[in-house]
């Protein structure tokens, strides 16, 4: 096979996109000797790719009725089964629809993607199906997951399990609704601004963003590579340990993973807290928009915990409040120079790259307008930051978020956890076919305060049900040392434990 060689029009023009003039004589003479380069990609393109093999059977599964899928929670159902045994034998997942599986459609709630289907497994997907477990479909997301609501993948709204016309939370919103109905009792999310914790607290689900580069972020599509995370989102903290431990580990193929720690982390449940040491976030309180009633319903949980034998006593990180602010920057230009003009991967890290997904999503350019209001604000933003000041702010704030990194290491090594509400406000009405796009976009990121700061951080946090406020579900934060979701575990089961969430 050959590429295609650049015309000397298409050549004038990459010239004067890298701000360069050339005379005609110059231009051609550079093409002549680009021929030797462009025979090196003729040979790349001659062999074949590079991609584990597809294990397991599977069909690509059907696209289930509206009136079997109420809430708009599914994309698609499948069966796919896995080993014979296993630890996750008998156990059912569905899988956030960014995350790979192939032979199976994957839109990642984009109409751009639609129609797509993955040539490979995810890595959570393998060990998934290597463990016994069976994956049973996918769920839908937000719009390219730019959104923690649930009002913006393309083929409509997900509705909150507890109050239809009411935001999932995003963007695993259809698994947060999966689980948080009773549906299904296992689900793979991802979180790169609160994408697991904020389905999980509307939806009075159990959900854990591990630690930064824990669980392989390799064969889903990514936002930013700093940020990306992968977790389960389950009905049970036991189930939530189980899931965890059997995707948590190094592959060799992510470049988020710095020698990750694991642990067997269904060790932790039943060791009860007695003497554990919780720090109460004062600033986790003090959001803007904080609802007092939230508060006070997390304020109960912390007095619970303390009945079961932790002790709490709040503390002050003030720069907390600055987490959210630090987390801009690189979340927006970010998500522009990798996702978006690096075609869904980016460049420059070793791994597994899915070429078939950025083949795809390159068209993207060519049905920019379809792209939802949330992404567009997003690209904008970053893609004026990139220009105007060379990605300096997105240097400074990884600079910084080392620093906000230090902030809860420092309170950490006093406290074996911190505390707060996941979220500040409650899970609010979808916005209406043709609501002002200040509407839209509020409804997006209006509730990221508390959970983005420990994407920029990679601290390990888990959203835990503590009751009902007006009949919708509120959660609480428990956030751990890198690498001890083992800790985690051990509080929010010990709570599970103690009764019945939604009488509390």
């Amino acid at each position: 096979m050959s590429i295609r060689r650049p015309t000397t029009e298409q050549m004038r023009e990459v010239i004067s996109s890298l701000h360069m003039t050339m005379s005609e004589s110059e231009t051609q003479e550079y093409m002549a000797l680009m021929e030797g380069s462009f025979q090196a990609y003729d040979r790349i393109d001659a062999l074949p790719d590079n991609i584990p093999e597809v294990a397991y059977p599977r069909t690509p599964g059907s696209r289930p009725a509206a009136q079997d899928n109420p809430m708009n929670a599914w994309y698609v159902k499948t069966d796919v089964k896995g080993a014979n045994s296993g630890p996750l034998q008998g156990k059912k997942i569905v899988l956030k629809d960014n995350v790979s599986l192939a032979g199976v459609l994957m839109m990642n709630g984009a109409s751009t993607l639609e129609g797509y289907v993955p040539d490979m497994d995810a890595t959570v997907v393998r060990r998934i199906l290597d463990a016994g477990g069976t994956i049973v479909g996918k769920a839908h997301c937000e719009y390219f997951c730019l959104s923690g609501g649930s009002h913006t993948n393309a083929t409509g709204p997900v509705h909150n399990p507890w109050r239809m016309g009411y935001i999932a939370g995003g963007s695993s919103s259809g698994c947060g609704a999966l689980v948080g109905a009773g549906e299904i009792e296992m689900a793979i999310g991802g979180d790169q601004g609160g994408s697991i914790r904020i389905p999980s607290a509307f939806c009075g689900a159990y959900g854990m963003k591990p630690t930064h580069g824990l669980v392989p972020y390799t064969g889903i599509m990514p936002i930013e590579a700093t940020i990306d995370h992968a977790g389960p989102i389950t009905t049970t903290v036991a189930d939530n340990a189980l899931l965890l431990e059997v995707i948590a580990g190094a592959d060799g193929l992510d470049p988020r993973q710095y020698s990750p720690r694991v642990d067997k982390y269904t060790s932790a449940l039943g060791r009860g807290i007695n003497g554990l040491r919780i720090g109460v976030v004062r600033e986790g309180f003090e959001l803007p928009n904080m609802e007092s009633d939230v508060a006070n319903k997390v304020r109960q949980a912390v007095d619970r915990l303390v009945k079961l034998g932790a002790i709490a006593e709040e503390i002050s990180i003030p720069m907390h409040l600055d987490g959210a602010a630090i987390w801009t920057p690189i979340a927006l230009e970010g998500l522009q120079a990798q996702m978006m003009h690096g075609n869904g991967m980016g460049f420059n890290w070793e791994g597994l790259y899915s070429t078939s997904l950025m083949d795809r999503h390159a068209s993207w350019r060519n049905r920019a307008n379809e792209l939802s209001p949330t992404l567009k604000i997003s690209m904008f933003v970053g893609e004026y930051a990139l220009r105007q000041y060379g990605g300096r702010f997105y240097a400074k704030a990884q600079n910084l978020s080392r620093l906000l990194r230090s902030k809860y290491d420092e309170a950490l090594s006093q406290y074996d956890l911190l505390l707060m509400p996941t979220l500040p406000i409650k899970a609010k009405p979808i916005p209406a076919p043709g609501a002002p796009l200040s509407e839209v976009i509020e409804r997006a990121f209006e509730m990221i305060g508390n959970t983005a700061p420990f994407d920029a951080s990679g601290h390990p946090a888990m959203s835990v049900p503590v009751g009902l406020c007006d009949g919708l579900p509120v959660g609480m934060m428990l956030v751990g040392k890198h690498w001890a979701e083992s800790t985690i575990y051990r509080a929010a089961h010990a709570f599970e434990q103690s009764g019945d969430w939604k009488s509390f």
